[in-house]
């Protein structure tokens, strides 16, 4: 299938909500032959980078196929659907980004988008590869002015990136609407959530509500609700100890059955599997 080509969806490209704890991310896989960048469709609020240095991949953005090879690079913009398939060994930096880091570029990253999210060639420049690998270096530094130091990189890197990219204007209206959307829904996943609901509490027409998922977010707002609130099942299975049975009322599922079908269909096991460690073999959503 040729680079932008459309692809099928099917369920198993259903996307999944990624319910990220932290601002900023950062880490190198050194070695082509370990860390496969393989994961399965997801979205979040974040900016998702990634330097191809070696190796080759395909990159989806939406139902866009791109394939990759060393010296590309791949953004994903916030709640841009995206995911990765390796057909070999790869070698790469990956950044995921809160906007609120890169301030003076938050605008254009919320109300834009790039006109090919591969960026051919990127990450053979030698100046972005040096601030990489001193983001790396300093993800984990806490001092006084560290904040200010990685906020600086981030500005210089993402300004060179979007310089070399193609970037289109998305509908003003449509990108606040979507953004007060998407907040409403994080913040009240525990509680009943639908199309009615959302037209009540936020004045938003119920059908625009529908209508901005499917064309902005290739999802249906069921699937959409179902996937973040598997995302906050998943950080519960992973990091407390909650039965399962708990877990299904503290993010919100009517009933165990509810649970145990949407998971299987946005995880590809059960939360039991899945809290014993299983994966799905075409990458965790909740990998980072």
């Amino acid at each position: 299938m040729p680079c932008g080509e459309k692809e099928e969806r099917s369920a198993a490209l259903i996307a999944f909500y990624e319910n990220r704890k932290d601002d900023f991310y950062a880490a190198f896989s050194p070695s082509p032959k370990r860390n496969r960048l393989q994961c399965a469709a997801h979205l979040h609020h974040h900016i998702e980078l990634v330097l191809l240095l070696e190796g080759d991949s395909v990159a989806y953005a939406g139902t866009e196929r791109y394939p990759l090879t060393g010296g590309d690079a791949f953004i994903a913009f916030p709640n841009q659907i995206h995911r990765f398939e390796t057909t070999g060994p790869e070698k790469y930096y990956i950044f995921i980004v809160s906007p609120d880091l890169a301030p003076e570029l938050a605008a254009t990253f919320m109300s834009t988008t790039p006109r090919s999210p591969r960026i051919a060639g990127a990450a053979d420049d030698p100046e972005l590869l040096e601030i990489a690998a001193r983001l790396l270096a300093c993800k984990n530094e806490e001092h006084a002015y560290s904040d200010v130091i990685r906020r600086g990189y981030l500005q210089v890197m993402f300004a060179k990136l979007l310089q070399k990219s193609e970037i289109v204007e998305s509908a003003h209206h449509d990108s606040h609407s979507l953004k007060t959307i998407i907040a409403y829904c994080t913040q009240n996943y525990q509680n009943e959530l639908s199309l009615s609901v959302l037209e009540q509490e936020l004045h938003i027409n119920k059908y625009y509500i529908s209508h901005l998922f499917a064309d902005k977010l290739n999802i249906s707002f069921s699937d959409y609700i179902n996937s973040l609130r598997v995302s906050y099942a998943c950080h519960h299975l992973r990091h407390s100890n909650h039965s399962i049975t708990e877990i299904v009322e503290l993010v919100g599922f009517g009933t165990p059955r509810t649970f145990n079908r949407a998971f299987l269909k946005h995880i590809g096991c059960t939360p039991s599997e899945y809290r014993q460690g299983k994966r799905p073999k075409n990458g965790d959503p909740a990998r980072k």
